[in-house]
């Protein structure tokens, strides 16, 4: 028996857990939430384990990445890295929440804007609260410098959500490409993609301008996206799907020893090469992969899932998506901000560049998440339709997160 945890709070898990089961339609496919879930989850967790802080003489706070002095933590990333299973399963749910809006006769303009809408509310939400909470917190005493780091950390995770965006609004162009070159509609991305790699870090490397690389945005993440989309339209099967795993590993692996890309798939400190910021082609190798053996995986996920214990948290993190995914950030500086003004605090406060600091940092993992419970309590109403909110403090809410926006991109 397991005496860790009180048997009443066993219980109400065992209750809540039967009571989510019990509402879950039957053809709901678990598999794709699972994959969701733990793609989400990804985020947070690397976030937290790969992003620190140093303390300067003013007591403010820097960001700092331990991957500048443990190069042989970069193998985590690719763990971690779990945007191209993002893409993937939004491509899928897109599709077929596409097709059934089309059935029942909604035009494309309607759908898209009701994706985009429900994208949008979580990110307005938390960039005006943060708006009034530099306001407090300078007030406090908090340093400037420290709130810039703040206000970086709240807005980064925040691309992903325009990327996104864009990808969704392609839905349809997706579809009609699925439908004419199935799985091979992502091949002219991964091209497109390849070939800007080689101007910018190729022969005439020199002679580019700087921002060529931008070229890689979307059709970097439209690829895992598309893959989606193609398996949405049953187009990705199990042969395909294996031919993109091992494809994709030998495509990764060749990157890394012969044509020495860097090896973390996150930006580091110093480094004059990213994978992640715009997604080189190492990125869509490690989605090819990830896609492929999520194909595979598909099925097992599904029974594996049908158990109520591991089902329930499945369906808790894909209801608290964007809350997720727009305060994580928040509950880790919630601990950092106040631990500044206590001087070097392990894992927290203090230069990530001891083995010391990786296991306060891992012990420091379940205070970010506890606190992440908390915020999300109140925040999560954000992602629910703003019904009896008036124009005026819709258009304060716009203009408070415009100007976090600017502050934190350095505009003000």
């Amino acid at each position: 028996m397991d005496t860790a945890t009180p048997a009443p709070l066993r219980s109400a898990a065992r209750r809540t857990a039967r009571r989510i089961e019990d509402r879950t339609p039957a053809d709901r496919d678990r598999a794709i939430d699972g994959l969701r879930a733990l793609a989400l989850l990804a985020v947070p967790t690397g976030h937290w384990l790969l992003g620190g802080f140093t303390l300067d003489a003013g007591g403010a706070l820097h960001n700092a990445s331990p991957l500048t002095a443990f190069g042989l933590l970069a193998p985590a990333s690719w763990v971690l890295q779990m945007l191209g299973i993002f893409f993937l399963v939004g491509g899928h749910a897109s599709v077929l929440s596409y097709g059934r809006a089309l059935g029942r006769g909604t035009s494309t303009g309607t759908w898209l804007r009701g994706r985009l809408v429900r994208l949008g509310r979580p990110v307005v939400g938390v960039t005006a609260v943060w708006a009034t909470l530099l306001l407090l917190l300078y007030g406090l005493g908090v340093p400037e410098a420290t709130l810039r780091t703040g206000a970086t950390l709240v807005i980064q995770p925040l691309w992903f959500v325009a990327v996104y965006a864009g990808t969704t609004a392609l839905t349809p162009y997706c579809v009609r490409a699925a439908r004419r070159l199935g799985a091979w509609a992502a091949a002219p991305l991964a091209v497109a993609v390849a070939g800007v790699d080689f101007l910018r870090y190729g022969p005439f490397a020199d002679a580019m301008p700087s921002w060529l690389s931008l070229l890689n945005l979307l059709p970097g993440w439209l690829f895992a996206y598309q893959l989606g989309v193609c398996w949405g339209e049953r187009r990705l099967g199990r042969r395909t799907a294996g031919a993109l795993l091992l494809g994709g590993a030998a495509l990764f692996a060749a990157l890394l020893l012969f044509f020495h890309y860097p090896a973390s798939m996150v930006g580091v400190p110093g480094q004059d090469r990213t994978n992640s910021h715009p997604p080189s082609l190492l990125v869509l190798a490690l989605a090819a992969a990830q896609s492929g053996a999520a194909v595979l995986l598909r099925d097992r996920l599904a029974r594996l899932l049908r158990r109520p214990a591991l089902w329930a948290p499945v369906v808790v993190v894909n209801l608290s998506a964007m809350t997720i995914l727009c305060w994580h950030q928040t509950a880790m500086l919630t601990a950092a901000v106040p631990a500044s003004f206590l001087g070097p605090v392990p894992g927290l406060t203090v230069a990530p560049d001891t083995v010391g600091w990786l296991l306060a940092r891992l012990a420091w993992l379940p205070v970010f998440a506890a606190v992440l419970l908390l915020i999300a309590r109140t925040t999560r109403r954000f992602e629910a339709p703003w019904t009896g909110v008036t124009r005026a403090r819709r258009t304060a809410a716009a203009l408070l997160a415009a100007g976090f926006a600017a502050f934190a991109l350095g505009l003000a």
